[in-house]
């Protein structure tokens, strides 16, 4: 029972958040509610800088429900490279910049852990079924 209540409370909250982000009178109220929704999960996951690399992806893994869902898939020298899995409203719609309103709580939690977040591939885009993203450690030298 709890499950579902976790997925249809995320398909809930993720849909709001589309709807805001979506539409650009109404996309402030994307960024305010993501960030109050990340420093909740700061606050309550005791989300604190991250001492490498493999603990700046764990950090940002513990801001969602299910770890399975946005699966580390690479840490080399600089940078954790990782994939979100959760089905998002936005898919398709080609909307890059409501995209990167819902992603501010990531970038709230990665900033809080004392790293950077990059979105590299956005379910957003036509045919994407997931996002690639990746994060650093915001002190070490960055590659491209």
């Amino acid at each position: 029972m709890q499950k579902k209540v976790i997925k249809y409370g995320m398909m809930f909250l993720l849909n709001f958040l589309a709807f805001t982000a979506y539409r650009k009178s109404l996309r402030f109220l994307t960024y305010i509610f993501t960030h109050f929704l990340a420093l909740l999960t700061i606050r309550t996951k005791g989300i604190k800088p991250a001492k490498d690399l493999a603990h700046l992806g764990r950090l940002w893994q513990k801001g969602f429900p299910s770890a399975k869902q946005v699966p580390i898939v690479k840490i080399d020298e600089d940078t954790v490279w990782a994939e979100i899995h959760t089905p998002c409203p936005l898919r398709g719609s080609g909307n890059a910049a409501a995209c990167h309103a819902m992603m501010h709580f990531d970038r709230t939690i990665v900033k809080q852990a004392g790293g950077t977040f990059e979105v590299l591939e956005s379910q957003a885009t036509n045919g994407k079924h997931f996002c690639r993203v990746a994060m650093q450690l915001a002190h070490q030298k960055k590659k491209d």
